[in-house]
């Protein structure tokens, strides 16, 4: 499937625009028990209701997501960063997340495949500094939402004790952009 993505060529929805299917390899060659993504649903510019929106809306596409991306990337655990100013949000998630655990699309053995994931809500205090991966990787961790030094960069050393992680912003983890790379091989011909 890492493959499939790669040859996409679908691009992260940050500044950078980085390649999908490159991050997503950093975090699957990582040698480690535990991996974790992060979805930053937090949307701390001003103004800004598209996560939200998207969120509540349709809350399963974000959670597929973070689950094919999991599986791709060999990750256990995923944490989605939202603002808990959107109380309907976190209530759409967690109900969404309630309904991928009663089906079996998270947890152990997901699919009778092996793959053992789980998605966890963390509500953020809406910082914009924690758009910036590390600072929202400390946040998570308890600490001021400041940016670390890198590298090491997050795949390498990220959350709790320098476990790999990757980060996504929220309109790049649904699974809408996805589903036609996986299916396919590709949106559209490699160069």
């Amino acid at each position: 499937m890492l493959e499939q993505i790669k040859a996409s060529r679908l691009r992260g929805r940050g500044g950078a625009g980085f390649l999908t299917g490159n991050k997503w390899e950093f975090l699957a060659k990582a040698k480690s028990d535990t991996k974790y993504i992060i979805c930053n649903a937090d949307e701390g510019d001003p103004g800004a209701y598209m996560n939200r929106n998207e969120i509540e809306g349709d809350p399963h596409s974000l959670l597929e997501g973070m689950i094919i991306g999991g599986y791709a990337m060999g990750a256990t655990e995923g944490i989605v960063y939202v603002r808990a100013e959107y109380p309907l949000a976190v209530h759409r998630l967690t109900v969404a997340l309630e309904q991928a655990r009663e089906y079996g699309l998270l947890g152990n053995n997901i699919l009778g495949r092996g793959f053992n994931f789980n998605i966890v809500l963390v509500q953020g205090a809406g910082a914009f500094v924690c758009g910036e991966e590390t600072a929202l990787i400390a946040s998570l961790e308890g600490f001021a939402g400041r940016p670390r030094p890198r590298p090491p960069f997050p795949a390498q050393k990220g959350l709790w004790a320098g476990q790999p992680t990757s980060t996504t912003l929220k309109p790049g983890a649904t699974s809408r952009p996805l589903w036609p790379a996986v299916r396919r091989g590709s949106l559209r011909p490699a160069a």
